[in-house]
């Protein structure tokens, strides 16, 4: 019966999530630029926009319900199902945009969902509880993650926009997803508090400036993608949680390639990326014209 309950949980939890994210898209992407240099006005800009305030609430509650659910069952039966997510935003953006996904986009879509779910079936042969975690191996892995969202963020944002962001939104929030599970460990481990802030802040302002630069589907999807592989590959790297034995081994290392091959599919140059949002946005003001 637990079991049950935290299943329908991820599942309200991966709509209300991927629901906020489409609608904190399109309200920051018809506000004024946002800049990291302006924190403040760049929050004014946020708050004052019903829309967005009311995607944030969403994503909120959707995230209050994944950690119910963490609460209920194990990290592998969530992570696994959870998945689904990009397979939940790919829709909603299909409906809210009026046209069917393109068949890149579709691809990636399939590539990368299969992938987060085999991640999920590669942790049924080792799940348990990590022993004598080494702390400073953690901090150095959240500390290069940061290092690489910074990189991803200044680097590859002029060319590849929204992607880039999506990028450095996923290393981030899988930051704060590995913080997380260090502090409720409790002990030494809470120093690591400023870590999950700094992750999850940080993280939602790269996504909102990403959503500036691209479509949900771009930006949100690939921060999806990493927020759900990272922490399971840190698992194993650095919180010493045991590897899978044989074909689940083969399976793990497939699903990894998987979502990378999806996540390469979703990105696109901003070039094309904005081009495509002109194409979507000038079939709704023909059907617009013809319904007048």
């Amino acid at each position: 019966m637990t079991l049950a309950v935290a299943i329908v949980l991820t599942v309200l939890s991966a709509c209300a999530v991927n629901l906020g994210y489409v609608l904190e898209q399109g309200a920051a992407a018809k506000l004024p630029p946002l800049e990291l240099r302006r924190p403040l006005h760049s929050l004014r800009l946020l708050v004052g926009s019903r829309r967005w305030l009311l995607g944030f609430a969403v994503e909120t509650s959707g995230f209050l319900l994944y950690v119910e659910a963490l609460a209920l069952a194990p990290l592998s039966v969530v992570q696994s199902i959870a998945a689904g997510g990009v397979g939940i935003l790919a829709f909603l953006v299909a409906r809210t945009r009026g046209t069917p996904l393109h068949s890149r986009e579709l691809a990636g879509v399939v590539l990368a969902g299969g992938g987060l779910v085999l991640l999920g079936v590669s942790l049924a042969g080792a799940h348990g509880e990590a022993r004598g975690v080494d702390r400073v191996a953690v901090a150095a892995w959240l500390a290069a993650s940061g290092l690489l969202a910074a990189v991803a963020v200044l680097l590859g944002g002029r060319r590849f926009g929204g992607a880039a962001f999506g990028v450095g939104a996923g290393l981030l929030f899988a930051v704060g997803d590995i913080a997380t599970k260090m502090v409720v460990g409790g002990g030494w481990n809470l120093l690591f508090a400023p870590a999950l802030i700094a992750g999850y802040g940080l993280g939602t302002t790269t996504l909102q400036l990403g959503f500036q630069r691209a479509g949900a589907l771009t930006t949100a999807g690939i921060a999806t993608l990493l927020t759900n592989a990272l922490p399971i590959a840190a698992a194993t790297a650095v919180l010493q949680e045991p590897l899978p034995h044989g074909t689940l081994r083969v399976v793990r290392i497939a699903a990894f390639l998987a979502v990378v091959a999806g996540g390469g599919l979703l990105a696109r140059p901003a070039k094309a990326e904005a081009e495509a949002e002109a194409e979507a946005e000038g079939r709704l003001g023909t059907a617009g014209e013809l319904l007048a």
